[in-house]
Formats: C-alpha cells, sequence, structure tokens
C-alpha cells in the first residue's frame, strides 16, 4: 500500500515540477504542440526531473546499503567519506588530467570514493568502541580531513570555482546532454535489489554469513563498489546532496521494519519523492530565483537527523 501512495505522490510532483519554472509553461502549450514550450520541456524541465528522481533513488538507496553492511543507522555515504572521497577524486582528475571527459573523471571519482569508504571500514575495524553515534563521527572527522585536502589543492592551483561545483547539490544547470551518466545507476539498483537479502545477511556478521555459505568480504565489497559509483555519478552530475542517504531509509525502517529486501522499493520512490518536492520549494521559495537543493534538503535532513539521535537515545 505504501508503495502506491508514494508512487502517486511522485507522479503528482513529477508533473508540478514539469510545469514549475521562470517560463511560464501550461498544459495547452503542450496540447497544441507550441514549439517553444515543447523544447523548454525537453531540454531542461525533463531532464532536470529525471536526473533528480535517479539521485534520489541512487543515494537513498546508497544509504540503505550502507546502513546494512556496517549494521549502523547512521553511517551514509556522507557520513563514511564517500561523498568527500568522491569530490576528491573528480579534483585530482581536472588536476593531473585537464580536459578529461565525463567518463574519466567519473572514474577517478569512483576510485576514489572507493579508497575513501575502504579507509573508513579499515579505520572501524580498529577501533573498539562500536557506539552507534561514535561510528558516523568518526566518518564526518575523516570527511572533513578529507574536503579540507581538497580544499587545499583546489586554492593551490587556483580551482577554487572548479570545487565549488560540486559543494552544492544544484539542478539548475542540468540540460539534455549533461545528465546521462545517470543512467549507469539503473543497473546498479537493479543488482543492489537482486543481493538485498545477502547484503542483510551480511550485515549480521562475518561468522554468521559465513556459515549460511556466502563470501562475507566478496558481498560486502559489492555493497560498498555500488554505492561508491552511485555517488560518483550524483557528484559528477549534480554535487554533493548531504543527509538524504541517512534519513530516508532511517524513516522507511521506522515504518517498514529492518528488512532490505522490503524496504529497497518504498527507500526508492520516498528519496525520489523527497528530494523532488525540495527541489520544488527550492524553485518557488523566492521566486523567480532558486535555493540550492543542498540546502534545502540539508536543512531539512539535519533536523530529521537530531530527531533520529534524539529517538535513538531514548
Amino acid at each position: 500500500m505504501i508503495n502506491i501512495i508514494l508512487f502517486l505522490v511522485l507522479i503528482t510532483l513529477s508533473v508540478v515540477s514539469i510545469f514549475t519554472g521562470v517560463s511560464d509553461i501550461g498544459v495547452l502549450d503542450i496540447l497544441s504542440l507550441n514549439r517553444e514550450g515543447l523544447q523548454i520541456i525537453l531540454l531542461t524541465r525533463l531532464p532536470r526531473l529525471i536526473s533528480i528522481i535517479f539521485a534520489g533513488v541512487g543515494m537513498s538507496i546508497s544509504g540503505l546499503i550502507m546502513q546494512q553492511i556496517n549494521r549502523n543507522k547512521f553511517v551514509s555515504p556522507t557520513t563514511a567519506t564517500t561523498v568527500d572521497s568522491a569530490k576528491l577524486g573528480v579534483l585530482v582528475s581536472i588536476l593531473l588530467f585537464n580536459g578529461t571527459s565525463a567518463i574519466e573523471k567519473m572514474f577517478i571519482s569512483f576510485l576514489f570514493a572507493v579508497m575513501g569508504t575502504f579507509l573508513f571500514m579499515h579505520i572501524l575495524k580498529k577501533i573498539k568502541v562500536k557506539n552507534d553515534i561514535f561510528i558516523p563521527l568518526v566518518g564526518m572527522m575523516l570527511g572533513s580531513i578529507i574536503d579540507s585536502l581538497a580544499t587545499f589543492l583546489a586554492y593551490s592551483n587556483d580551482l577554487v570555482q572548479n570545487i565549488s561545483i560540486w559543494l552544492q547539490g544544484d539542478f539548475s544547470m542540468i540540460i539534455k546532454g549533461r545528465y546521462e551518466l545517470l543512467y549507469i545507476s539503473v543497473p546498479l539498483i537493479i543488482i543492489a535489489f537482486i543481493y538485498a537479502n545477502k547484503f542483510t545477511v551480511v550485515g549480521m556478521g562475518e561468522d554468521f554469513s559465513t556459515n549460511l555459505g556466502l563470501n562475507h568480504n566478496r558481498i560486502a565489497n559489492l555493497g560498498i563498489g555500488i554505492v561508491a559509483l552511485i555517488t560518483s555519478l550524483v557528484v559528477i552530475t549534480v554535487g554533493r546532496i548531504p543527509f538524504l542517504g541517512l534519513i530516508i531509509p532511517n524513516i522507511i525502517t521506522i515504518f517498514m521494519g529492518d528488512n532490505m529486501k522490503k524496504n529497497i522499493i518504498p527507500t526508492a520512490l520516498f528519496g525520489a519523492t523527497f528530494l523532488l518536492a525540495s527541489d520544488i520549494v527550492g524553485r518557488i521559495i523566492i521566486y523567480p530565483y532558486e535555493v540550492s537543493i543542498s540546502l534545502i534538503v540539508g536543512l531539512v535532513g539535519s533536523i530529521i537527523f537530531l530527531y533520529l539521535l534524539i529517538r535513538g537515545n531514548k
């Protein structure tokens, strides 16, 4: 039932998004085949809508995978250095291979995202205190170090404007030809759905999953690879979107329990719906100007994150 409700809300918000913007476009413009209106929809608003849905679905499922593997509800690509490492990878690709294509940037960003996430996982194994709040705190501290390194490199090489593009998520520059990399996330999401039960088993511990005949490290590495690649795709295309992969899986878990196979579809739908609603609010709150999507998501996400911390403490 919840999947149907979320799907209907997503469709409704998608229609609203198509007709929201500086250029006034109505249903009659489409029905009358108004050339200017159709071009605006096909070249800007439809690509923007698709990129929002893909980014919302991808980051939400990435957070769900991270939380299952680490057995911690406060771990996500944002709090596990994945996003910060991906951003550093983009900067390094610009420094070492000036003029690289989007595919090459994605590959280098993916490598850095994987290395940063594995570094986080390695540090977790060395930490004796496994407190639910302490673990993401370690990830945020490590992410701050990586972010500081990226900022230093940017200032040293006069690339501050370049790196600012990935500091805040922004869909206003999405047009046809600048979002298609997000299509790569589709097979990754399908793989995540197929391996959902195995990710759940891996989250129960190495001994438990080994006794069930699973290769713990292989499944965990697959999950980390999916998360790193999706994060790289989103960072390169739209920039950094905070808290999305943290709050969406937690909200779904509160209402539907802790079964990943059962939660993965509503998590994807709710992630896309939440991000789309935030984007619409950002477009109309100071119309005709826009507020960055990362500011809207960051504000709402931080409030929900604090609520989750208080709720978990109780």
